[in-house]
């Protein structure tokens, strides 16, 4: 296990410490005040990555720090009791807390929309549903330990889609990036829409004026006239300015040979330089947008892999890149989060 840049077995620590929890551990907790008030917590501690998941809100992460540094922004609805939600139109954006992942899914993302009759809000539900047959903990593997925890959020209604989705978060003690690995099956006897939306928010100190967006980017395509103006500046970014309004753009990637796509937000003032990441697989999640958000009291830049851009479903029926699932059909998605120290 690496701890504090040393490297020790499992011997050694066991040695030192009476119970692993001195090292690292995942705790169990309730949030107890206004709309978030019965909220389940995991706070995970690993040693200099620390972040909290949050079964009742899809198994996402909300607080994320390295060795004390804010990673995620953290928006004023906080996390919000998911009896709270208002699935009509733009109504999600009530309860969005942004964290470092929101997950948007299942049966749709992106903007509200109505396809084939079916009234759609904004991003689905897969953010406000609670996971059920929550599990959590540590194991050994050699002198290796590893956290965890994993649940599971189903999305169904009779007459309709039935679908879901088992997530694991996983954590080296001593590691600097952490592990999502999710499962996505249809439970119904029919075929199924499935959109799948990471929605990964950085926040200040990451986002400043000296940080730039880097990755393997082979063409950029702007949403709208808002990004098209700002097309030129896409990888980097200002301090606040007021009155900003959004931009999003669709990156197309050049993986590595195993289909590998990493995309970063370095600062090299922050920390003597440093970076949030995201790893993830093109081939299962062959979409990028990236949304800037640089305004007053809203100052984020979302990192989004996913296998739909985010125009709502009925534009992806629309231009023939809505997924489908058949009975019975599984999808997996890995991705990796994680920091990076240096210039």
């Amino acid at each position: 296990m690496l701890f504090q840049g040393k490297q020790y077995s499992r011997s050694d620590i066991l040695r030192r410490v009476g119970d692993i929890a001195q090292i690292a551990c995942v705790t169990a907790c309730e949030l107890r005040d206004g709309p978030e008030k019965g909220v389940a917590a995991l706070d995970v501690r690993a040693g200099s990555l620390r972040f909290t998941v949050l079964p009742d809100r899809g198994m996402d992460i909300g607080y994320a720090d390295y060795n004390g540094i804010p990673l995620a922004c953290i928006l004023p609805a906080g996390f919000s009791h998911p009896a709270y939600y208002e699935p009509e139109g733009l109504g999600w954006l009530r309860g969005f807390y942004a964290g470092l992942l929101t997950t948007c899914g299942l049966a749709t993302a992106g903007a509200p929309s109505s396809d084939n009759g079916v009234a759609l809000g904004l991003h689905g539900r897969l953010s406000v549903t609670p996971a059920r047959n929550v599990s959590y903990g540590g194991e050994w593997d050699g002198d290796e330990y590893r956290l965890f925890v994993q649940g599971t959020m189903r999305e169904t209604r009779l007459f309709g889609e039935n679908i879901a989705l088992t997530r694991r978060i996983s954590i080296t003690a001593g590691s600097t990036h952490l592990t999502i690995h999710d499962t996505v099956e249809n439970l119904g006897y029919g075929p199924t829409e499935h959109m799948m939306l990471y929605h990964i928010n950085i926040g200040f100190p990451v986002v400043d004026a000296a940080t730039k967006l880097a990755g393997p980017v082979i063409r950029t395509t702007p949403r709208d006239a808002a990004a098209q103006a700002g097309e030129k500046e896409w990888n980097s970014f200002t301090a606040p300015v007021k009155g900003y309004k959004e931009q999003c753009f669709y990156h197309t990637m050049k993986p590595s040979d195993d289909g590998i796509a990493t995309m970063m937000l370095h600062n090299k003032e922050l920390n003597g330089g440093m970076g949030v990441y995201v790893s993830y697989d093109t081939k299962e999640l062959p979409e990028f947008t990236e949304w800037k958000m640089t305004g007053e009291g809203a100052y984020v830049v979302g990192l989004e892999p996913g296998n739909c851009r985010v125009e709502g479903r009925a534009k992806e029926r629309e231009r023939g890149t809505l997924t489908i699932l058949g009975p019975g059909e599984r999808r997996s998605y890995t991705l990796e989060l994680g920091v990076r120290i240096g210039s």
